[in-house]
């Protein structure tokens, strides 16, 4: 209550579905998540009349992006502002619950999530004739068990249901037939908790902040090789450079010593330090120099840091959560790690850069979900960008091995 949740919210439900809908296409909202797909947009896909089916709002919590911790934040600090706006998007897409999908590993999260739940059920602002409404709205709260594949939206759904997390072709769309068969829509946890805000203070005021098309403020968390490594809002639109100055001191040893930059959480291209000096950190600027803005975990590595090895690394992390389901998913996250295995030392011939840029054109777009592009872009990113620095190992590993030869 002292920070703002829960402030005449009946006001806001009583004004309807249709006013909730209209009031968030105009604020110029994109999803949080990842996608960046205009929420008001998405909730409006949801049935206005029933056919006998209850409509869901799923929230995913399932925070698993390497790099990525904003969601975190809010359901640690201030989940009331969550399951205020649970209620907000719930009633904007007339669902009468919603589920809460938290990470696993998401303990303490967990608790503080259940603590806010049953204070809010005890004030009566959920539940039957919630905040006095009329409305009946029930949160409940479900916790996944670690797969990173869950947190892709169909995958979610197969798990909330008792499944295998395996996502499912569309469509139809969760819209459609979503969680139990029934109209669902699936949400950042960031994009709901915004809502309420939206609404009180108005779209035009979160309009004004950032760019067209790239509208609002946004949770940036920012992580590696920086004096001071934070989560922070900060509007849409702001510089890289003056993201990273003004809320994390610069980066360890100053500017110069910058390698490179990882803008959007792990699944997204990295960018090398001439990029990152005038690049805006929003959906089209980022785009634009063929990276994303992603979740918007910011993952900053200096000089020090063996770039081939880090991208190597989050191959294994694609190859260990791909669930298997796709053929080119499933064999070529594995095909890709063990490349880039081989290319950290050297241990390769300069024709295989060319191939390993080639299995990842075969992974990217031939999988059902997007973890198959996730796994191919850091490794496109790292051949644009730093296809020197592979072809000098490569050149210095056969040089160590002709000089073994000579010696031997």
């Amino acid at each position: 209550m002292k920070r703002g949740d829960w402030y005449r919210t009946k006001d806001l439900v009583i004004k309807g579905s249709d006013w909730i809908v209209n009031e968030m296409k105009k604020s110029g909202l994109r999803g949080r998540g990842g996608a960046g797909f205009p929420s008001g947009l998405k909730w409006s896909f949801m049935p206005k009349t029933t056919d006998g089916r209850p409509s869901y709002l799923v929230v995913n919590a399932d925070e698993s992006e390497p790099g990525t911790c904003k969601d975190r934040e809010i359901m640690r600090h201030d989940p009331h502002k969550l399951l205020e706006g649970c209620l907000i998007a719930g009633v904007g897409m007339r669902a009468k619950a919603a589920y809460i999908y938290i990470r696993g590993e998401y303990v303490n999260e967990r608790k503080s999530l259940q603590k806010a739940r049953q204070e809010a059920y005890e004030a009566g602002l959920l539940g039957k004739n919630a905040c006095g409404s009329g409305y009946d709205f029930d949160v409940y709260i479900h916790f996944g068990a670690g797969a990173y594949i869950c947190g892709e939206e169909t995958a979610l759904l197969e798990s909330l249901e008792g499944k295998q997390g395996k996502p499912r072709l569309k469509p139809p769309f969760p819209a459609n037939a979503g969680l139990y068969g029934c109209p669902t829509t699936v949400t950042n946890v960031e994009t709901v908790a915004v809502s309420p805000t939206i609404l009180r203070r108005g779209p035009e005021w979160f309009a004004s902040f950032g760019r067209k098309n790239n509208a609002g403020t946004k949770l940036f968390c920012i992580s590696g090789h920086v004096n001071k490594p934070c989560t922070v809002e900060e509007e849409m639109s702001i510089s890289l450079k003056e993201l990273i100055e003004r809320h994390c001191g610069g980066v360890r040893g100053g500017w110069d010593n910058l390698l490179a930059v990882i803008p959007g959480g792990s699944s997204v291209p990295l960018l090398p330090k001439n990029i990152c000096e005038d690049v805006l950190m929003d959906f089209d600027a980022l785009k634009a120099v063929q990276s994303g803005l992603g979740t918007a975990a910011v993952i900053v590595m200096d000089k020090s840091t063996d770039v081939v090895d880090a991208i190597a690394r989050l191959s294994y992390f694609y190859k260990h959560e791909s669930c298997g389901q796709c053929t080119p998913c499933r064999e070529g996250t594995g095909w890709l790690w063990m490349i880039m295995e081989r290319m950290k030392v050297g241990n390769a011939k300069l024709e295989e850069i060319d191939m390993l840029q080639e299995v990842t054109k075969q992974i990217e777009g031939h999988t059902i979900c997007a973890l198959g592009d996730a796994a191919a872009w850091p490794v496109q990113g790292l051949i644009r960008h730093f296809r020197p620095e592979l072809e000098r190992r490569i050149r210095e590993h056969a040089e160590r091995e002709l000089q073994q030869a000579a010696a031997a």
